[in-house]
């Protein structure tokens, strides 16, 4: 099994998902970070905290597929963009505060506005359309 599927496979243990996505919090709050992995860790934490999935969960093992895939796939994506030393000290604050996760209502917030922003948009487009 090449290294690259086995770290997939591994990420998508929830308890282990839970302890990168912390990870990512801790790494869009450092200063240190630079800005492409700052700009992905950002994407990943904001899909992870979507109400919305791209696939709806209630279709069959579809709906599940796209949090198993996507998330991890962003996680790996952050991690070969961070500085090595950069990431091995988000996921040793992560460990030692994995009891304790941070408050993300501005995340929420920011998601359900994202939402909002674009079923406006659609429903601006569907009355130009009508009109």
């Amino acid at each position: 099994m090449p290294k690259s599927v086995r770290r997939l496979v591994a990420l998508s243990s929830q308890s282990k998902l839970a302890q990168y996505l912390i990870a990512l919090w801790l790494l869009l709050r450092d200063a240190r970070t630079p800005r492409l992995p700052k700009l992905v860790a950002g994407l990943v934490v904001l899909y992870a905290l979507s109400p919305i999935d791209l696939i709806p969960d209630f279709i069959p093992v579809l709906g599940q597929l796209d949090d198993l895939i996507l998330i991890p796939l962003g996680v790996t994506l952050v991690v070969k963009l961070t500085p090595d030393a950069l990431w091995a000290d988000c996921m040793a604050r992560a460990a030692t505060h994995a009891h304790k996760l941070p408050k993300l209502r501005w995340g929420i917030a920011l998601v359900v506005g994202i939402w909002l922003v674009l079923l406006a948009l659609l429903a601006w487009g569907v009355w130009a359309l009508v009109q």
